[in-house]
């Protein structure tokens, strides 16, 4: 039972070395195993379960939007994939290619999509004619391939699940206003649901997705003072339109090129949970995306009516929290580390003593507190908590992410502040992009982005001394 202890136990501390305690967290609160590919992963089904919960949220919210959910092959033809150039010349270090179909090598290659625009341009070219056509409001849930150098399991890996939004307009405005209005999807699924606050803005001309006309973003802030990009949404224009030959005949009977918008988010919002709330003891997940809210652990099962009472408690509970019973064999203080390793928000406790008193006793996950509560309660209080805990987890995120964001008006400024307090930086840009490679080069930060709520926090460029009155959010980043 000892080997059991230390195995639930086993996490290095983030602030001895946080790439590890992370390996250490999505392997022990076993989220994921490695494959034999090298930068593959195998979600287990508790990583799953929680895949399965923003889907599930974020399923919903593109359907009630108007989009339809399709699917689209797993394989782009060589010669599909080169006609949107700026798109191709993006993607093309990180395209893996089939060759070989059996024994017979094929006569063109075939790339594993690393994303499906030219996929959805090429059914779009033959499905629309006419503006009775529009707006076409796709969406897939699929895997792509992305052939990385640098992997870390859910953050960046060879293959990794994803939704693809796909749609075509009649105009600009069209375009652009769906564009912003799934960015906000997306804000509100990290901030309602995962509780991660987010910083909603405009990415760089460098930063923008290959072929787009701009791209916006939602950033986030992990525990270790790095950023992660948690969701972006494309104005793709009329490039890929332009290529594909993506026309439909407006009011006048004239031919007009559709504006098309892409937006997704992955399995590394799974990464971005771990990061954001997670501590020394593990995970620490956010009730409204827990597989498990509440798990109830039985003291001294072995005696006569304890196990009962658990599994009337699940029943009485089940209509307010998803809930589960350990009744494995394991000691009471194994299950308490895994639990708290898994982050399942609430503990629920009950043996013997607590029958006689018709009481239970309540472990909160994010700050640790024991509650004694009545049984006859637990009906209110249950819900109650478990909202506390999601407003609180949302708000320790939003002060961490407060004191680790500085202002800095020079390049040694940024350098300091992001070797002794490592976070966002906000500083103003020229909007060079010789600038933005010399921040980079000099700092190691990269532009997260021009956000939409903009300020002045001084009058020239942080890099070149320029008049600027563009503020931008730097930060060095996953």
């Amino acid at each position: 039972m000892s080997e059991n202890k230390k195995f639930v136990q086993e996490i290095t501390d983030m602030e001895q070395d946080f790439a590890q305690w992370y390996t250490d967290v999505v392997k022990k609160a076993d989220l994921v195993d490695y494959s034999s590919v090298r930068g593959s992963m195998i979600i287990r089904p508790y990583g799953y379960a929680i895949w399965e919960n923003i889907q599930r949220v974020l399923d919903e919210e593109i359907k009630e939007t108007g989009h339809e959910n399709v699917y689209m092959p797993l394989f782009i033809p060589e010669s599909l994939l080169q006609k949107e150039k700026d798109h191709i010349e993006g993607f093309a270090p990180e395209v893996a290619w089939v060759t070989h179909g059996g024994s017979e090598e094929l006569h063109e290659r075939l790339c594993v999509r690393p994303t499906s625009e030219v996929l959805f341009c090429e059914h779009y070219a033959q499905i629309i004619r006419s503006h009775r056509d529009l707006p076409k409001l796709y969406n897939q849930w699929s895997n792509v391939v992305r052939w990385e150098k640098t992997t870390r399991p859910f953050l960046r890996s060879l293959e990794f699940l994803w939704q693809e939004g796909h749609t075509c307009h009649a105009t600009d405005e069209e375009a652009h206003d769906e564009t912003r209005k799934m960015l906000d999807v997306y804000a509100a699924l990290c901030e309602d649901i995962l509780a991660i606050p987010v910083i909603k803005g405009r990415k760089t001309e460098k930063e923008k997705f290959a072929g787009a006309k701009f791209t916006y973003t939602i950033e986030s802030l992990m525990h270790d003072g790095k950023a992660l990009q948690t969701g972006t949404s494309h104005h793709l224009g009329t490039g890929f339109a332009e290529a594909f030959n993506i026309q439909y005949a407006d009011k006048n009977g004239e031919l007009q090129y559709v504006h098309q918008t892409s937006w997704g988010i992955t399995t590394r919002l799974i990464g971005a949970l771990i990061m954001v709330h997670g501590d020394n003891r593990g995970l620490v997940l956010p009730p409204k995306i827990a597989p498990t809210q509440v798990i109830i652990v039985p003291i001294a099962q072995h005696k006569e009516g304890v196990l009962e009472k658990a599994e009337e408690l699940k029943d009485l509970l089940k209509p307010f929290a998803r809930i589960k019973v350990d009744a494995s064999d394991k000691m009471p203080g194994w299950k308490f580390n895994e639990h708290e390793m898994k982050g399942v928000p609430l503990r629920l406790e009950v043996g013997p003593k607590d029958i006689e008193k018709g009481q239970v006793v309540l472990a909160r996950r994010d700050t640790g507190e024991k509650i004694v509560m009545p049984m006859d309660q637990l009906k209110d209080i249950i819900p109650a908590l478990l909202s506390e805990i999601q407003q609180n987890l949302f708000m320790q995120a939003k002060k961490h992410r407060l004191a680790k964001t500085n202002v800095a008006s020079s390049l040694d400024e940024m350098k300091e502040q992001l070797n002794t307090n490592p976070g966002l930086i906000k500083a103003m840009w020229c909007g060079e992009l010789a600038c933005e490679d010399k921040i980079k080069e000099d700092t190691g930060a990269t532009s997260r982005c021009i956000p939409f709520d903009q300020e002045s926090v001084a009058s020239t460029c942080v890099c070149c001394g320029k008049e600027s009155n563009q503020l931008v959010y730097w930060a060095r980043a996953y």
